[in-house]
């Protein structure tokens, strides 16, 4: 500290910052060196460097012991009562500017290295790309269940340990296994077509000759509830527009309960997309265990639609509905697991992570291959490149996200005693387009700190927070409290092509699934490696 002339006393704001001085080398690790220069006040003259950045241990204490602030001073200087609110305004800001978690121009210091390193290294190569590439054209789709999803968990695993990742393993997990079988849809009446279907996921199977009956076609369920007089022995067809998936799949999820309470025989439903090219999308649908078992299946938004005109033009349609699907006994799956051993405190864990299992049409290579392998990529770019974060990085490939969670919810029961060591969890499965960020979910004081770390990809367009970010999977840390991640992606294409046939690997961009291996890879480092762990929080869960 600068001593002031012999004989002068010195100002108060002068007094006031030599309080803020003393307690923020209070606030200070002891073993940074650095520290005796920290200054914020201009009437204090000491050298220009910061004890901000140092080295990789910045010497900033997230949890300072609580100061008194008065007992700061020597016992022969006196503040008079007047200057003691200017005193503690003074302490308060540059305790709090010392005090705080790694802030802006700390992590930006620190970190830049790293994240510029993982940055270049993701988007050198086609690496990911042409790895996802080589899942969904070796094994193709992988529905729970199916001998392609476990073949190409055994895979992944094999190489992983070639990759030299960590503790590679599978972490066991039991899985639905439902089967789609032959399944038909035609037209009977006005004339006789054929209709494209795809059987949604869990539905029961039809009688072998299939059911024949008129199509009533509603807009919402009031309106079925509104003609349920109209809907008894007849197939209802739920014509509802895209307008948001969450909204939307209500009716693919409830849309056969729904219809068998009011004595329909069968239910299909128009597919979940904001775009069609004839393509039907499946996904899952759930039964009320109160109402009786009715089919169920998803038909194109352009034969959906055809349906409605010709009932508006007074025709009777009629169609045939067949479908062999079946549910088989639970079978046993496993999450793939590697890691990223951390240097100094490895029982803490920072997971990233995307769903290996698919629907049982297309290549799965969007939704959620893409994410998987980012996920994968990200970690085995942190081995490749030397960065090993003071905390443990987790690659985790999801078992059964489509149509169940029993990998997420098998993790979260192998791991409870351990949650609360969880930091974060990342999870990619909006597919792996232009990243503009991350969403987050998590406390107030977290998300600043995200904010600040996200700051690192501002060279690559993807600097962005914005709220409500997490997944299914990732769904059960969550609802313990562990803050949750997921890349905020372009997804204006994501829909047309989920779970359809169309869901191949010429849909994704070698260059922007690079760009999501390096938002994923930079978020999941930097926050791993902090000094302090990102705060946990009773704020919950986005709805899924």
């Amino acid at each position: 500290m600068h001593e002031l002339p012999p004989g002068r006393r010195p100002c108060i704001a002068h007094r006031a910052s030599r309080i803020a001085h003393r307690a923020s080398r209070i606030a200070h690790r002891p073993s940074c060196a650095s520290c005796i220069s920290y200054s914020r006040y201009p009437c204090i003259a000491v050298s220009k460097k910061l004890c901000i950045a140092v080295s990789k241990t910045p010497c900033i204490d997230p949890s300072p012991p609580s100061i008194d602030l008065f007992h700061l001073l020597p016992p022969s200087i006196v503040i008079p009562r007047r200057f003691a609110l200017l005193a503690a305004v003074a302490f308060s800001t540059a305790f709090s500017a010392a005090a705080s978690p790694l802030h802006a121009q700390a992590i930006a210091t620190t970190y830049r290295a790293a994240a510029d390193s993982l940055i270049d290294a993701a988007l050198k190569d086609s690496a990911a790309w042409n790895r996802l590439a080589k899942l969904t054209d070796t094994f193709g789709n992988r529905l729970s269940g199916s001998r392609s999803l476990e073949n190409a968990i055994d895979w992944a695993l094999a190489e992983m340990k070639k990759d030299g990742l960590e503790n590679v393993r599978g972490e066991p997990a039991m899985v639905p296994h439902w089967v789609r079988g032959e399944e038909s849809l035609a037209l009977v009446s006005p004339r006789s077509a054929p209709l494209r279907m795809l059987g949604l996921g869990g539905s029961i199977a039809t009688p072998k000759r299939g059911i024949t009956a008129p199509v009533i076609v509603v807009g919402s369920f009031d309106e079925l509830t509104s003609r349920a007089a109209d809907a008894k022995g007849k197939i209802v067809l739920f014509d509802v527009p895209f307008t948001s998936y969450r909204e939307t799949v209500a009716y693919r999820v409830g849309g056969a309960s729904a219809a068998a309470k009011v004595g329909a025989v069968a239910a299909l439903v128009r597919s979940v997309t904001p775009m069609s090219f004839r393509t039907p999308h499946t996904g899952n649908m759930r039964y009320d265990s109160t109402v009786a078992k009715i089919p169920t299946a998803a038909v194109t938004v352009e034969d959906a639609l055809m349906m409605r005109r010709m009932l508006d033009r007074g025709d009777k349609v009629v169609v045939t509905l067949k479908m062999n699907a079946r549910t088989l006994a639970p079978a046993p799956s496993r999450n793939v697991v590697a890691e990223v051993r951390g240097s100094e405190k490895p029982d803490e864990v920072v997971v990233i992570s995307g769903h290996f299992d698919s629907w049982d049409v297309g290549q799965g290579a969007m939704d959620d291959g893409g994410g998987a392998v980012a996920a994968w990529e990200a970690v085995r770019l942190m081995k490749q490149l030397g960065l090993r974060p003071r905390r443990t990085v987790r690659v985790v490939l999801w078992t059964n996200e489509e149509n169940g969670g029993a990998g997420g919810k098998a993790y979260r029961d192998a791991h409870r005693a351990d949650v609360d060591k969880h930091l974060l969890a990342i999870e990619s499965d909006n597919g792996v387009f232009k990243p503009r960020g991350v969403a987050f979910t998590g406390t107030d004081s977290a998300t600043a700190v995200i904010r600040e770390v996200a700051r690192l990809l501002d060279r690559i367009s993807a600097g962005g927070v914005a709220a409500d970010g997490g997944g299914s999977d990732i769904e059960p840390l969550m609802t313990l409290g562990v803050p949750g991640m997921s890349p905020d992606v372009d997804e204006s294409r994501y829909f047309w092509y989920h779970h359809t046939e169309a869901d191949t690997m010429d849909k994704l961009d070698p260059h922007e699934v690079a760009l999501c291996v390096a938002t994923m890879a930079v978020m999941a480092y930097v926050v791993a490696d902090m000094p302090a762990p990102l705060p946990h929080g009773s704020r919950p869960a986005r709805p899924l």
